[in-house]
């Protein structure tokens, strides 16, 4: 079984561009899943999360410019 949530405990890959779109997305899910439960638990995010979320954003967004150069 998978694991739901990522926490700041948890190790988090070094370089984001080696993983595959299913597997940055299901990262990103558990990320999210962590944040959320930040945000409702402790009132705020760890900055670790917070960290963590905005490197996946930047990877899924340098992927987004790399294909729609392509597609030109």
């Amino acid at each position: 079984m998978s694991q739901l949530r990522l926490t700041p405990e948890d190790s988090f890959p070094e370089d984001l561009s080696v993983l595959s779109d299913p597997v940055l997305q299901v990262l990103d899910s558990q990320v999210q899943r962590q944040l959320d439960r930040e945000y409702i638990v402790e009132g705020e995010p760890d900055p670790e999360t917070e960290f963590r979320h905005w490197d996946i954003d930047e990877e899924f967004e340098h992927r987004e410019g790399t294909e729609s150069e392509a597609v030109s």
